[in-house]
């Protein structure tokens, strides 16, 4: 199979068909609004489609959590509860990216690197990841823009601010199209390093390792 059949196969405005994902779920999460709603994911595993709205779910959800954990009035005992929530949910979204890379990295395993072939400086699910939450802060500062009670100068604020988001969806989306195009060109590679976070670890902890 030749680089280009290969880039074909993953398809070559991949990062605009992650927007329409990402739109998807935080559509559908708005519907109730709840934190504690249950995922719908409309897509079937082992797709990468499933694992893109799963991504974006978690980070819906914790868009919402880490609102309510920032309410000056939060019960001291309810704020914890949901820090630790966060916790997990940032150890969710880490395993979520290292598995969409995984997707990647099994796509151009055949790819024929040239000679001069670069590694990026982030994996592309990395930058996917940026891409989920760019929908978020874009699908917020919208509601921003239309809410109700609020100032004229806020509204044209918002609205400035939604203009450059947009913008940066649009640079961000056509950089990991290109990415993808020169990884399975040969241009560049895919090099990937797992997180190793160290303080959800009770062997790298020391505040959990010392308890035992």
């Amino acid at each position: 199979m030749t680089n280009q059949n290969i880039f074909n196969q993953i398809n070559k405005l991949f990062a605009d068909s992650c927007i329409k994902i990402f739109n998807e779920s935080i559509e559908q999460y708005h519907k109730t609004d709840n934190v504690d709603a249950p995922v719908n994911n409309p897509y079937l595993a082992p797709d990468i489609e499933h694992y893109l709205y799963l991504k974006n779910w978690i980070d819906t959800v914790q868009w919402h959590l880490e609102d309510i954990i920032r309410n000056p009035d939060i019960d001291p005992v309810e704020a914890l509860q949901i820090k630790r929530r966060i916790d997990k949910s940032n150890q969710d979204r880490t395993d979520l990216v290292e598995l969409i890379d995984s997707y990647f990295l099994d796509k151009f395993k055949d790819v024929n690197k040239l000679t001069d072939a670069t590694v990026n400086t982030e994996s592309p699910a990395w930058a996917i990841d940026r891409l989920s939450i760019l929908a978020l802060k874009i699908y917020h500062m919208y509601l921003e823009t239309t809410r109700t009670g609020t100032s004229k100068e806020h509204a044209e604020a918002c609205n400035r601010k939604l203009k450059i988001l947009k913008e940066q969806q649009t640079d961000l989306s056509v950089a990991i199209n290109r990415l993808l195009d020169d990884i399975a060109a040969g241009r560049k590679y895919m090099k990937t390093y797992k997180q190793m976070k160290m303080y959800n670890d009770p062997d790298l902890n020391p505040e959990l390792y010392n308890k035992k």
